[in-house]
């Protein structure tokens, strides 16, 4: 795949993996993306996983035609990017290994103590790699998100290497594809960056601000598609993601139920909302949709439902640890509101409450729902109001 004249796609694609990272369910698949830019002088951008270490080198090889590569940057040491550079170092005995400091260090941790001390040039924010025609220059992404982490920016072709930045979850149908018009990009992107970097908006803006004055044309990530159209729409979303700005008006219920009643409750709730015109309504069942596609929606839309039951003096474990995966991702901006059950000593909405204490500018709803076993008319007149409560600020 030919993302310019000189740069060349040489990533795999692994349709085997059922678990990104031990945690994130993947069922397209992940693509390990690697570039190689053909100059004076060759540099391969990141290697890849080492479950696909041969199928790499050989892409490699066949884009440099017999011609060994001079370097290889390395600007994430995670092992689906970094699994590979020990073998690529071991084929290519005259290349140099080009990263951060934090890198080198990893390294040795990663590779017993090899830190390849004489074939390696440490860079840093600033610092440029003189290639021929192309100069790269390097930008440090510390917490984007591993601290290590650098970006590269070819100022010859306009092409930003992103790192793990602007990644989205899935293989690529197309080795090296391009995002297309048709392809929901935003989707996977997003439960991508929230699962993996939402913890680390600051830093992610820190690095927008970096590349705010470059000219660039493409984005290429360590996963996912290339960006080479509508940059803007790419870095706005990114802008409106780290700064956690809601996306989109609408109202998420999450909820976990566990003989139906709560489950009642929500689908109650949701129907009120659609009738009364709030534009989007989403619910989800925490003990069994995916976790991260929660956690993504909640810091999608403007309005977040909180519903679940008592159990043992606490809240159901699966409502436990989406509160608990919103707040260590600095879950913020948000209009919240509860709906608990309980059979005799009903808590769920004080212990909801109080994980979210710490929560930057949440803005509480006056109407609570509280469900003693079962809907009843008390129960049911607190749903009609929070309803109406929750849709007057679409209107």
């Amino acid at each position: 795949m030919v993302i310019t004249n000189d740069i060349k796609y040489v990533g795999v694609n692994d349709h085997d993996i059922d678990l990104f990272e031990g945690h994130y369910i993947v069922p397209e698949g992940m693509a390990y993306n690697s570039y190689v830019i053909c100059d004076e002088k060759t540099c391969v951008m990141d290697s890849v996983d080492a479950n696909f270490t041969d199928e790499w080198i050989e892409n490699v090889k066949e884009v440099l035609g017999g011609k060994d590569p001079d370097y290889l940057v390395v600007q994430h040491m995670e092992p689906d990017h970094s699994g590979s550079l020990k073998a690529f170092m071991d084929e290519f005995k005259t290349a140099t290994i080009v990263s951060s400091q934090k890198a080198f260090t990893m390294m040795g941790n990663f590779l017993e103590g090899e830190e390849f001390a004489d074939r390696r040039e440490v860079v840093k924010e600033g610092d440029t790699l003189e290639l021929g025609s192309h100069t790269l220059s390097f930008i440090a992404a510390p917490m984007v998100h591993w601290p290590e982490v650098i970006m590269t920016y070819d100022a010859k072709d306009k092409v930003l290497f992103s790192a793990d930045a602007f990644g989205r979850f899935g293989a690529l149908d197309e080795i090296g594809e391009t995002v297309k018009e048709d392809d929901d990009w935003a989707c996977e992107a997003r439960r991508y960056y929230f699962g993996i970097v939402g913890k680390y908006g600051m830093q992610a803006q820190a690095v927008l601000k970096k590349t705010a004055n470059l000219d660039i044309e493409q984005i290429c990530s360590l996963h996912g598609p290339i960006i080479n159209e509508d940059l803007g729409y790419y870095l706005g979303i990114y802008d409106t993601w780290s700064k956690y700005d809601s996306e989109s008006q609408g109202v998420v219920i999450a909820y976990t139920s566990v003989y139906g009643h709560t489950k009642k409750a929500v689908e109650m709730l949701a129907e009120k909302l659609k009738e009364l015109g709030v534009p989007r309504v989403e619910a989800t069942d925490l003990a069994r949709d995916d976790m991260a596609e929660a956690v993504e929606d909640a810091f999608r839309h403007d309005t977040v439902v909180f519903a679940t039951t008592t159990f043992n003096n606490d809240v159901f474990p699966f409502m436990r640890e989406f509160i608990h995966s919103l707040v260590e991702r600095n879950f913020q901006k948000k209009r919240v509101a509860f709906i608990e059950n309980g059979s005799w000593a009903p808590v769920a909405g004080k212990v909801m409450k109080g994980m979210l204490e710490g929560c930057k500018e949440l803005t509480y709803a006056e109407n609570e729902v509280k469900i003693v076993s079962a809907l009843n008319d008390e129960s049911r007149a607190q749903i009609d109001a929070l309803a109406k409560e929750l849709a007057a600020t679409y209107k």
